[in-house]
């Protein structure tokens, strides 16, 4: 009887044990992706700043400085139901803006074009890096938030169900092939 009793209670504990690890696991995957997200956050913000002084800056023909600033200024503004959308639309404009290798060496060739030029490409190349790593830690937590012993025994408390971002964050590829 005792025996039993003991075996059931460290079966318990080795339960508990258990639970208590994918917790632990569960919440570091958690705080890697809010990491994660303050880092997409910081890229995109980077982005959109740098789109808007290239924009103010006098250097584009007019069309394109309007085009720019006030995509660059919708993604800086947007609440976060919108934010995906208005960053699509930063990337739409800046591809529009540098479709073709004329721009990007008009934009080289006036004062201070190289360094502009420079820091753009790589605010857009560091873009889809980040969401990237987001989207990977939103993954990894939908796994284990999906695993029965996690819903259950509601492992994952009162945390909202992570979502992946969605959106167009393809680099305008004059820009970027000659920064590379």
């Amino acid at each position: 009887m005792t025996a039993t009793l003991i075996w059931i209670l460290v079966a318990l504990v080795a339960i508990g044990v258990y639970l208590s690890w994918t917790a632990g696991r569960l919440d570091r995957l958690h705080v890697r992706m809010d990491a994660a997200r303050a880092a997409l956050d910081a890229q995109l913000l980077r982005r959109a700043s740098v789109a808007q002084e290239l924009a103010t800056s006098g250097v584009l023909d007019p069309a394109a400085s309007i085009v720019l600033y006030e995509a660059a200024h919708a993604a800086r503004q947007a609440e976060e139901e919108q934010r995906e959308v208005a960053e699509s639309e930063l990337s739409q404009a800046l591809r529009a803006v540098f479709a073709d290798t004329a721009q990007v060496e008009a934009l080289r060739e006036a004062p201070g074009g190289e360094d502009a030029a420079h820091e753009l490409a790589e605010a857009v190349r560091r873009v889809p890096m980040a969401r990237r790593f987001h989207n990977d830690a939103v993954g990894a937590a939908r796994r284990l938030r999906e695993h029965r012993k996690v819903r259950w025994f509601r492992l994952a408390g009162h945390a909202p169900f992570p979502l992946a971002v969605e959106m167009d964050d393809e680099p305008p590829a004059a820009l970027v092939e000659r920064a590379s």
